[in-house]
């Protein structure tokens, strides 16, 4: 019974890895469910499942299933090596280079896994360099503006009305500050996008169901309160009847 559960995992296993071959992902993705759920303790098949879902980017799930490998196998280089990558193309690059360091303990000098490490951490310092340049780039920017718009005003207008020097000083801060703000504020919200890379997806399914809990609930409450009023009427007009 066991070697036949074993070969019908190894089976859907491999219809899954020729699938990943052929580019067809979402076929893959359904052979390595169905073994999973034969044999939900294969961490292999959770692996494989996670690279398939790392290229539907369906990130979530591809980190879930990467957990997943490392939970049931530990000592495993690769359940490490699937969670790096999903964390590197969700920009997490320093979770990456931290999981492809636990793989790299695991398997030395593998060359793969250097090669990966040494991509995020360019792209780590790529991007901490970008937190640090890019709102004084802005900064800059407005400064620029700020002295297109002092030269425009002499230039182009009859009587100019950035005449002090305090003033013109004044609004080319102002200009510089908002630059700043405006490219702090655009990271801000390049970092928010990447973090919800990760998110789950809505389940639409949840709203339904709690409507519909809400619903019955209505009614239950409306039947228990036609029925207290339904007694106290009854009560009443025996009463009446009885005088």
């Amino acid at each position: 019974m066991a070697t036949g559960r074993a070969a019908e995992v190894q089976r859907m296993k491999e219809e899954g890895n020729a699938c990943v071959r052929e580019l067809k992902y979402e076929e893959a993705m359904f052979h390595y469910t169905h073994a999973i759920k034969v044999d939900p303790q294969n961490y292999s098949l959770y692996s494989n499942r996670s690279y398939v879902f790392l290229k539907m980017q369906q990130y979530h799930f591809a980190l879930e299933d990467a957990l997943m490998t490392i939970q049931l196998k530990p000592d495993w280089t690769k359940g490490y090596f699937r969670k790096a990558e999903v964390e590197y193309h969700t920009y997490r690059f320093n979770e990456a280079v931290q999981s492809y360091s636990k793989a790299l303990s695991l398997q030395p000098n593998d060359p793969s896994i250097l090669e990966a490490m040494n991509r995020a951490s360019r792209q780590l310092i790529k991007d901490i360099r970008a937190d640090q340049q890019i709102p004084w780039l802005g900064a800059g920017v407005g400064i620029i503006l700020g002295v297109i718009v002092v030269i425009a005003d002499y230039v182009f207008t009859n009587k100019p009305t950035l005449t002090h020097p305090l003033l013109m000083a004044l609004l080319t801060i102002s200009i510089a500050m908002l630059g700043f703000a405006i490219a702090k504020g655009f990271r801000y919200f390049v970092k928010c996008q990447r973090r919800s890379l990760l998110e789950p997806p809505i389940d639409l399914t949840d709203g339904g169901d709690e409507k519909q809990k809400s619903t019955d609930n209505d009614k239950t409450a409306d039947k228990e309160r036609h029925s207290k009023y339904s007694k106290a009427q009854a009560r009443q007009r025996f009463k009446r009847e009885k005088s």
